[in-house]
């Protein structure tokens, strides 16, 4: 994949840098049934219909795909690379040798179609791709798809791009790096991880161009407060700011945390 600049030919296209997908399958019937579509109430409640948080709503329609983030054995072979709309990173096709059946992962960079890859306990010959628990990779490595010591599926290091580092590690625990520069413990025994990084990673090149690009995706227009008028923001007024910084309902947005406990 490469990224480039799209020739200006209006207004839209002056500042637009947009990813050419040549090397991704667009049509695939292979497993059709592991797609399929889905109502998402975007922004609004499930029960009543009112707005439960803000600047969403309003984009295209798209089908779910079923990806597999579980720690199950299998040993396949990547057929095909191809799009979801529905996260930043690449999905692969795979074909199960064991099971004799078709599933959905997430894509490693440079793993291409006909590579071999394998989920297993025993200690191996690790190649890119390959997701084992975390005693079996070596201190330094970079992988992704981390599940932690409490869950089955994978949580850390999905979107495009992203990967986690092994710091230390001894019998029992780990000491990981995550994307977000922090360090985390946690057992060898029930987590995984995947060689490589995640595919995609010139997602972060990305310029829409146009405000219309983010409107197809469902972000709809944000105001600043300080524009607003008193009723409608704390912020709001001829004054220009004079007032601790707060939301939309007056509490205090300083001081507090936003990161949750992992």
């Amino acid at each position: 994949m490469k990224s480039q600049k799209v020739n200006v030919i209006n207004n839209s296209t002056r500042n637009k840098i947009k990813i050419f997908k040549f090397l991704l399958s667009k049509i695939n019937k292979i497993n059709k049934n592991n797609v399929k579509g889905f109502h998402s109430f975007q922004g609004r409640s499930s029960k009543n219909g009112k707005i439960t948080v803000r600047h969403k709503g309003g984009r295209v329609k798209r089908l779910f795909r079923n990806l597999n983030f579980s720690n199950k054995e299998f040993k396949g072979i990547i057929i095909t690379t191809m799009y979801d709309p529905n996260r930043s990173s690449f999905i692969s096709l795979i074909f199960d040798f064991k099971k004799k059946q078709f599933f959905k992962t997430l894509t490693t960079n440079f793993s291409l179609p006909g590579s071999l890859i394998i989920c297993t306990v025993k200690k191996i010959d690790l190649k890119l791709g390959y997701r084992t628990p975390i005693y079996n990779i070596p201190t330094g490595s970079l992988f992704h798809s981390l599940n932690l010591s409490n869950r089955t599926t994978t949580q850390i290091a999905r979107s495009a791009g992203s990967y986690c580092q092994l710091v230390q590690k001894n019998f029992k625990t780990s000491k990981i790096k995550i994307p977000s520069g922090k360090f985390i413990e946690i057992l060898n025994k029930f987590s995984y991880g995947t060689l490589g990084v995640v595919s995609n990673s010139i997602h972060r090149t990305i310029r829409v161009g146009k405000a219309g690009i983010n409107r197809l995706k469902g972000k709809r227009p944000t105001v600043r407060g300080i524009a607003m008028n008193p009723v409608d923001h704390p912020h709001g007024g001829r004054a220009n700011g004079g007032i601790h910084w707060k939301t939309t309902w007056g509490i205090s947005t300083k001081g507090k945390k936003t990161s949750k406990k992992l």
